[in-house]
């Protein structure tokens, strides 16, 4: 998911952007540092993910609907930290298709 913001008059060019950002990941890899912070906030997502009792109860009750084991946010930082720049590119290639975007807009009409 691409969220963003702008003024109605620019919906198409933040699309357009936001298109040919996609199109570049599906041919290059991301620089060493891309990578670091793509990580780096990934990996800080999984304790506020679950920062409350209700948050973690509700993550609990997820995974065994799931059947995913409950520490899957432990498994996941491991293979966020093993991920390289290639892998990215590769899963980026596999699943994304930027010709098939679903565009949902909020706001005004003009």
């Amino acid at each position: 998911m691409v969220d963003y913001a702008c003024d109605p008059p620019n919906v198409r060019k933040a699309r357009a952007i936001v298109e040919s950002d996609l199109r570049d990941l599906l041919t290059h890899e991301v620089s060493p540092r891309e990578l670091r912070q793509a990580k780096v906030l990934l990996l800080r997502e999984i304790p506020l993910s679950e920062s409350s009792v209700d948050r973690i109860a509700s993550s609990w009750l997820s995974r065994s609907m799931l059947g995913l084991p409950l520490d899957e946010p432990i498994r996941a930082a491991h293979r966020y930290l093993d991920l390289n720049a290639g892998d990215v590119r590769a899963a980026f290639a596999k699943w994304l298709r930027p010709n098939d975007l679903v565009e949902v807009t909020q706001g005004p009409s003009k």
